[in-house]
């Protein structure tokens, strides 16, 4: 054995010893919530597909048009000659979507982040961040060379605190958290942010990756509250409740401008391939088209919640914490052995002794089989939790 197999051999070894080795499933996902996975099938349960868009007619129908008039690939970067002509489209869609005067689409959520902040934020400039904020919040911060301060989640005194104390020291600020955070469903204070932003000259970016198409008629997490937040930088995916994939900025024309000559992740990526641009583009037709077509997952995420004696959830995303990442292994299996994919999430996705069972609904989940998760989950999984 080399030393380089030595190596990960002796990590691999360490994480499976604590229940924290990961492995890859083929996953065969079908229209609605079926997935088949090792010949068996399941109704799943941990999917972003929020909409179920993935696999609506009307997405399926753009994206094989697109195929035959432009080809399965964008055949370069943005910059050279990738950026084909459905781009713009998609950009006015999405800019119109979320107030923004315009938008730019990225290769994914996490290529945009790490384009994004350090575009804006360099040495000499502070960054002040939501501790729960996603991982690409986290590297692009690091990435952008700004002194960073983490704020403790969702707590706006904090945020306060840290601004009054570093900003004057500062060049320029920027104020990031997640809009809906992906393990909690949680939503952050974003009307209060965009106050604490503007008090102190700060720019606040709120990734809305799980909030747009569910939340706020479809707008997204800073429309989801009586008043519109103030979030200059809106960024978010196309993977989630869009069905397909990339990631994209709305903001004012000339922040946009910029992200296409200096965000380094647009610069140097290969645009996204013309059928995954027009899928996108029909799904946000069809969000637009039916704002409530957002009212569905949360729908469904209350029926579970208030069967199991949850809180009433902000998102659809509901995690029910269990504690060991082994426990929360075995729940998992327990759930699987009755039908139902629901993975567990364990350190370091979360803090150490939080390990979970993330639930994600949608407005396919059948009622009855909601209500029997439900009495699984709160029967033989929380019974077990001391």
């Amino acid at each position: 054995m080399t030393s380089l197999d030595a190596f990960a051999t002796a990590k691999l070894d360490a994480l499976a010893a604590q229940s924290l080795r990961r492995d890859l499933v083929h996953t065969a996902r079908a229209a609605g919530t079926v997935v088949e996975r090792g010949g068996r099938r399941f109704l799943s349960f941990s999917c972003n597909d929020y909409l179920n868009l993935s696999h609506h007619p009307a997405v399926l129908a753009a994206a094989r048009e697109a195929i035959d008039r432009y080809g399965i690939g964008s055949g370069a970067s943005r910059l050279v000659t990738g950026n084909h002509p459905l781009y713009g489209a998609l950009e006015d869609r999405l800019a119109r979507l979320k107030g923004a005067e315009a938008a730019c689409v990225f290769g994914s959520g996490y290529l945009t982040n790490t384009g994004v902040i350090p575009a804006l934020a360099g040495r000499g400039d502070l960054i002040v961040v939501d501790e729960w904020a996603h991982a690409c919040i986290m590297a692009g911060s690091r990435m952008s060379g700004a002194a960073v301060h983490v704020f403790r989640h969702n707590d706006v005194a904090h945020a306060d605190e840290l601004l009054t104390t570093h900003r004057a020291a500062h060049r320029h600020a920027l104020l990031l958290t997640d809009g809906v955070f992906s393990m909690d469903g949680d939503l952050a204070p974003l009307p209060a942010l965009g106050r604490l932003a503007r008090a102190h000259d700060a720019w606040l970016m709120a990734d809305d990756a799980h909030g747009i198409g569910v939340l706020g008629g479809g707008r997204g997490s800073s429309y989801a509250f009586d008043e519109p937040a103030d979030v200059p930088l809106q960024m978010g995916t196309l993977s989630k409740a869009i069905g397909g994939y990339g990631g994209y900025l709305c903001a004012s024309r000339p922040v946009v401008e910029l992200m296409k000559s200096r965000a380094r992740t647009l610069v140097y990526s290969t645009g996204l391939p013309p059928p995954v641009v027009a899928a996108a583009i029909a799904a946000l037709d069809l969000i637009a088209a039916d704002p409530g077509l957002a009212e569905g997952p949360i729908a469904k995420a209350r029926l579970f919640t208030r069967r199991v004696g949850l809180p009433d959830p902000q998102s659809p995303i509901v995690p029910v914490l269990v504690g060991e990442a082994e426990a929360a292994l075995a729940a998992s299996r327990m759930l699987a052995e009755e039908g139902y994919l629901v993975v567990a999430i364990r350190p370091p996705t979360v803090p150490a002794g939080t390990a979970r069972l993330r639930l994600t609904f949608t407005p396919a989940h059948p009622d009855h089989d909601v209500e029997r998760l439900a009495d699984l989950v709160r029967e033989r999984v929380l019974g077990n939790v001391s």
